[in-house]
Order: structure tokens, then sequence, then C-alpha cells
């Protein structure tokens, strides 16, 4: 663009005011058509880079909205080129360049192109459209060519011709059958088609009622089998669509009015005025539907030769066997738990019944005491106040420390014969002296080195040095640290994890002296 002086400028500002008042013509770009004077001159002057002398203002025009107008679709089925033997990196099955072999769609060859070098398949047209949003997923009718539907109106019209006339010859007929012909047939002559016309306008009342019918198709993107469908709404009701607002509720087709599931499936089911679509379909016999189904889908599984599809008689028969073979088995298990623990509706014998009411008269003062008659306590079922093993008392009678016992010898052990009071009096001793004593750490462990030693000599033969069970103990009073010592030292043959630690370590069980025992722990 070459640069303007000063004078330059005054004359193309005194041209611009002059146009602008409609004293001179208005200027033309290089595609002949004119631009509007009240454009700024910024505006209609182009960049130096574009080498443009006159005004123009195709510099402010979007150069790379292309596709977006909505007619460009892909070029279904169009082939750019078809080879004639087989090209290094083209599909092995059908010899086309556009697609890899997994990703071919035709029929897959015993040998494909790549090894016989014939019926090479021409190359697919590749298309790079550049859609808006609306364009590439909401706009179903994108790409339709309204010209292929012309062929159903033809077919339509020329039904619609063999229809009228079938029905002409059908009441011409009719009227050469009737005595009065004459009149009848100059009528139908005259006014034939008017008369067809007339009844084709009139309408029944099942095809009345029928206003609100939509057809739709629901195993496709839209919806379901074809089917009709009467899902107008009146304007008191409330829109699906407006149930619930988040954008990530239940789907809804606009152009089949249809919503599937639930938009409000926190919400209690008395308060919901809409479940979906498919609330309806979960009702009637669609659970017994179901079960069949399943029932049939299962048994093939399992090596029965049963269809649902191929033969519905005989899955129903079979799935009619195998539920009264099941209620048998419930019904049969039923009883056997009844028979072996009872049942609690059962009606109850009447020695119980005896045990468990009364017709005695007790009366009660405020406090709770009785005031007349003898007060019975409500005996159960259960035998009560059954006294085992010379007891005085029942088991349970007598509780101390989280332990049950009996409250006559206070003895902790339910199959234990009763002592008496003596019992009772021993079990208060050892309660007595049963607290931790404070025991001296190095006392117990002199102690344990002189057992040691004691049961080392008795190993090697040296009858010298007795035990506790020996003469040599007698008359001598045995300290609280040598019976620690003692009972560190004692064998524990039943406990299971001394067996197990000396599992691990190779001992064999029963051969484990008290030394050993104590080692391993």
């Amino acid at each position: 663009m070459a640069f303007k002086t000063g004078d330059e400028w005054r004359r193309q500002k005194e041209l611009d005011e002059a146009r602008k008042a409609g004293l001179a013509p208005a200027e033309v770009d290089e595609n002949g058509r004119e631009i509007n004077p009240h454009i700024p001159q910024y505006m209609t002057t182009a960049p130096w880079y574009l080498n443009s002398d006159k005004p123009t203002l195709k510099h402010q025009r979007n150069w790379n909205d292309k596709g977006k107008d909505g007619t460009q679709w892909y070029d279904r089925g169009a082939k750019v080129f078809q080879a004639t033997k087989y090209r290094k990196g083209a599909c092995e099955n059908c010899g086309a360049m556009t697609h890899k072999t997994k990703d071919c769609l035709e029929r897959p060859r015993s040998k494909g192109a790549k090894w016989t070098n014939k019926n090479i398949a021409p190359d697919e047209k590749v298309e790079d459209l550049k859609l808006t949003c609306f364009e590439s997923k909401r706009d179903r009718w994108n790409g339709y060519d309204s010209k292929e539907y012309a062929r159903v109106v033809d077919r339509f019209e020329q039904l619609e011709e063999l229809r009228k006339d079938i029905k002409k010859k059908e009441q011409l007929e009719m009227i050469h059958k009737k005595d009065e012909a004459a009149e009848v047939a100059v009528d139908a002559e005259a006014g034939g088609e008017g008369a067809i016309d007339e009844d084709e306008t009139k309408i029944k009342e099942e095809e009345e009622a029928g206003f609100g019918e939509v057809k739709k198709r629901v195993r496709t993107t839209a919806g379901g089998s074809t089917g009709s469908v009467r899902n107008l709404r009146i304007r008191e009701d409330i829109a699906k669509y407006l149930l619930n607002l988040d954008v990530n509720s239940a789907y809804y087709d606009p152009k089949s009015r249809s919503m599937r599931e639930d938009p409000q499936p926190d919400k209690p089911a008395s308060e919901k005025l809409f479940h979906g679509d498919n609330f309806v379909r979960n009702g009637g016999e669609y659970a017994a539907w179901q079960n069949l189904t399943l029932h049939s889908i299962t048994a093939h599984e399992k090596g029965l030769d049963v269809h649902m599809q191929a033969n519905p008689s005989l899955a129903e028969m079979l799935y009619k066997q195998f539920k009264e073979k099941k209620d048998q088995l419930e019904d049969k298990s039923k009883e056997d738990v009844v028979k072996k623990y009872g049942s609690a509706a059962a009606p109850l014998p009447d020695e119980v019944k005896v045990l468990t009411g009364s017709e005695r008269y007790v009366e009660y003062d405020r406090a709770g005491r009785v005031i007349k008659g003898v007060e019975v306590k409500a005996k159960s079922r259960y035998e009560e106040d059954v006294m085992i093993n010379n007891h005085t008392c029942v088991w349970g009678s007598w509780w101390r420390d989280g332990t049950w016992g009996y409250a006559c010898c206070h003895s902790t052990v339910k199959n234990s014969y009763c002592t008496g009071k003596a019992g009772a009096m021993a079990a208060a001793q050892v309660v007595e002296d049963g607290p931790d004593l404070e025991l001296d750490p190095k006392k117990v462990d002199a102690a344990l080195r002189k057992l040691e030693e004691r049961e080392r000599a008795a190993v090697e033969g040296d009858r010298s040095k007795r035990k506790y069970s020996s003469e040599a103990g007698a008359g001598q009073d045995v300290t609280p640290e040598e019976m620690e010592a003692y009972y560190l030292k004692k064998a524990r043959g039943d406990d299971p994890l001394m067996a197990m630690m000396h599992a691990q370590k190779g001992v064999v069980s029963g051969a484990v002296t008290g030394t050993a025992g104590y080692d391993l722990l």
C-alpha cells in the first residue's frame, strides 16, 4: 500500500464527505459491490501487507468460517481413487489406503488383497468438517437430504389414487345391484369424486380419540420400537424437563417428548408426580416375564436345550415345573425346621397353659404391696427351679466378679457337687488370700537357679540332691518366691500355644521337660 501525502488525505476526506451527503457515488470494492460511505475510513482501508490500493472490506470478513453454515456434511460412500494393485501401507484385507486392517468394514476375505492383489477396494473420501457444538451433537437432521423423501411422497400418491379407483368401482357395483339404479347411477357419475372426498373427511370416534397419537422409535437414538404413544399433557401439568433443572439429571428427548429415567430418584414415591417413562413398563406381568426369561437363560447356560424365543411354550412349561419343585422344597424345609425346633405360632400345650395363667384374685395397693390374695409369679414354658447335684439353689443364683455360680456353696462350676457352707467359706478364703504379693526379683532368680540345679542333678543320676517331694524339705516353709519359680518351671502340656512353639522349634510334643518349656517362654 502506497503512503498518501497531506493533500491526498485532504482530497480523500472531502470526497468521503461528498459521498455521505449523496453528492458523489459510493466506492466499489474488488468484487464490484458498493461500500457504505458511512463506514469509517480506518475500517475500509486494508493493511499494507495485503497490497490493496482500493478500499475494501475483505480483510474484515472471517476467513476461517468454513463448514459452519449447516449445509456441509459427510459425503458418504464417495470414492476418490481405485488402485489396480496392492500398495504398501494399505489395508491387508481390501487394499484401501484410507484405513487400517483392524478398521476395515468389508467382509473378511480368506486371502486378503495383500496376497491375491485382486479386487482392490477404492479409497474412501476423507473429510474434516469443522462443525459447531449444536450441529455435531444436537441437530438430528443434519446431513438429511429432503430429496430422498420425494420417493415416499410419490408412492403415497400412487396408493391414494389406486385406493380412490377401487372405492369408486365398489360404489358403482353397489349402485347397479339396486332397483333404482338409474337415479343413483346418475348421481354417482356426476359427483362420484365429491362423494368419495366427503366420505374421507368423516372422522370416526376412535380416530378422534387418538388426536394425541405420537409415533416414535425407541430402539434408535430417538426412542423405542415403533408404537402409538399418547404422551401429550394438559396445561395444568408440569413439563417433565421442569421437574429437575440439574444438567446431570435424567435425559429428556424433546422430539419424542420422552424421559425414560426418574428425574427425582431421591424424592419419596408418595410425593412424586412423575416416575419416568420406564416406570410403566415395570408393572403388570413384567416381573413374571423377566423371571421367565432369566430362568431360560440360566437353564440354557447349564446345558438344557431351552430357548425363550425359539420355543416359548417349552420354556414356560419348564419354568412352571421349576417353581413347583422349588415350592415343594421350601415347604419341606419349613416342616423340618418346625419339627426340630418347634413353632412359636403353634398353640401351647395344656400343661404350659396352667403355668402361664391363673384365675386367682390378687389386689395391690399404690405402693405395689399385696393387700388381698396371694401373688403368684409367672412361669415360663421352660423348666424352672430344678436342683441338680445336691444343690439347694439353682445355677445363676450367685454372682461375683463377672462369674455366675450357686448361692448355696459359691461354686462357679455348673456341673459341680454342692459343698455347702464349707465350700462358701473356702471360696471366701481364696478371695481374701488372692491379692497379688510383691515378689523380690532377685529371690525369684535364685530360686529358679536352685530348681534348675536339682533337675539337672536328677537327670545326671545324682540322688544326693532331692526334690521338693523328698524328706529333705519336710518341716521347712516354702517361700512365695520358690512357689513362683515352681510355677514358672512347671510343664504345661494343655497350653495350645506351647505345643505350637514346640512344633516350630522341632521339639516333639510330650518330650519337653520343664526347663525346656521355661526356656521357650
